[in-house]
């Protein structure tokens, strides 16, 4: 699975969803879907504006962990 950590990182910086949608003119739902884990996927020029946004790579604000589904027990 893939974790967004735009909250973390949001929250670090003491900003809102609606600062960032006014600021980086990406689109409230896809913040807060981003936020809550909801995303199904993310457009390329939108992660490019929150990382030039973040001041950070794409392996800051994404995170791959492995599934605990399917594991050898």
């Amino acid at each position: 699975m893939v974790r967004c950590h735009l909250s973390k990182l949001m929250g670090q910086r003491k900003l809102r969803v609606a600062d960032v949608a006014r600021l980086t003119g990406l689109n409230r739902s896809t913040l807060t879907a981003l936020c809550q884990q909801r995303a199904t996927r993310v457009d390329l020029p939108s992660l490019d504006r929150l990382c030039t946004f973040l001041h950070c790579q794409v392996g800051d604000l994404l995170e791959h962990v492995a599934d605990d589904v399917g594991s050898a027990t």
